[in-house]
């Protein structure tokens, strides 16, 4: 492995060394102490001249390793003689070169890890793909750096693994139909198996849920007999309460054949207002449907409940 104390090397978790330039104020810096002891060593004479010019140049030459420079959103995990010395930044800090070394430098912005679980199968034995991004932060520096090789790894691997569990021990129609409770599970269960690494997981979203071809076409047919189901049931219900209005009215009409008289007039009027047809009726109904009758009946019928 590449030694972690050139400042041209950024290592992340798992020792993966990554190219980073020396920051600029050590490059300036360098580069004057190194210009100003050439110029000593060469134009200046005398001894005195040349050993501070060589001292110029030999502190310019350590400067880019002993200047270090963290981002706000970076910290540097230092290692004094192998052991944990300090968590350095943000900012700029010193390190003794071959005694000290960054050994990693750990990002602590939020980030994200896609995993999946490929033909998982569910509780009803049903094979799935499920596609899924967990959000996660490093919020103790140290625990993260001592405690596990390679954090981003890990957190694959724990997720994929959840995953694998919630949908064993679910049914598929669960899975599709409480997909917000499926993120809530599943941010609780590797939440707490990252948080001794002092790693903590912010969210989990499920984005796909995949099923076979062959299955979403029986669901399919699924769905549309059960929309049918309701559809019916729903008719007969309505059936069913307008048969008993007809049975309170007939009710109502049996108790008062005026009612019922008036009420066959109201339709002949109804039927003729609008369209201007011209409707035959026999004689027995238009007796039947006298107005004075109708009066008559109706004055008795009110007499009788005066009566009562």
């Amino acid at each position: 492995m590449m030694n972690a104390a050139s400042p041209n090397l950024r290592l992340e978790f798992g020792g993966v060394p990554k190219l980073r330039g020396a920051n600029p104020l050590a490059i300036v810096l360098s580069s004057l102490a190194i210009t100003g002891g050439v110029i000593l060593a060469v134009a200046v004479t005398g001894p005195t001249a040349k050993w501070v010019g060589a001292i110029l140049i030999i502190l310019g030459a350590l400067i880019p390793l002993t200047l270090m420079l963290a981002n706000q959103w970076e910290r540097a995990v230092v290692l004094r003689l192998g052991r944990l010395d300090r968590i350095a930044g943000p900012g700029l800090f010193f390190i003794i070169p071959v005694v000290d070394q960054v050994a990693y430098w750990i990002d602590q912005r939020i980030q994200t890890t896609e995993f999946n679980a490929q033909q998982a199968l569910s509780k009803d034995t049903v094979p799935v793909n499920i596609d899924a991004v967990v959000f996660w932060q490093v919020h103790d520096t140290e625990r993260a750096a001592l405690e596990i090789q390679d954090y981003r790894r890990a957190i694959a691997q724990v997720s994929e693994t959840s995953l694998r569990e919630i949908v064993g021990s679910s049914l598929l129609a669960t899975l599709l139909a409480e997909r917000a409770k499926g993120d809530e599970i599943l941010r609780e269960v590797i939440g707490r198996k990252t948080a001794d690494w002092g790693i903590s997981v912010i969210s989990v979203e499920i984005r796909d849920i995949g099923v076979p071809s062959g299955l979403q076409d029986a669901m399919s047919r699924q769905a549309q007999a059960e929309r049918e189901r309701l559809a019916r049931v729903a008719l007969a219900q309505a059936e069913q309460e307008v048969a008993a209005r007809f049975v309170e009215a007939a009710e109502i009409y049996g108790r008062s054949p005026a009612a019922l008289q008036l009420r066959a007039m109201n339709i002949i009027y109804e039927t003729t207002k609008e369209g201007g047809a011209t409707i035959l009726l026999p004689t027995a109904m238009v007796d039947s449907l006298n107005p004075g009758g109708v009066l008559g009946l109706a004055q008795a019928g009110l007499a009788a409940q005066a009566t009562t």
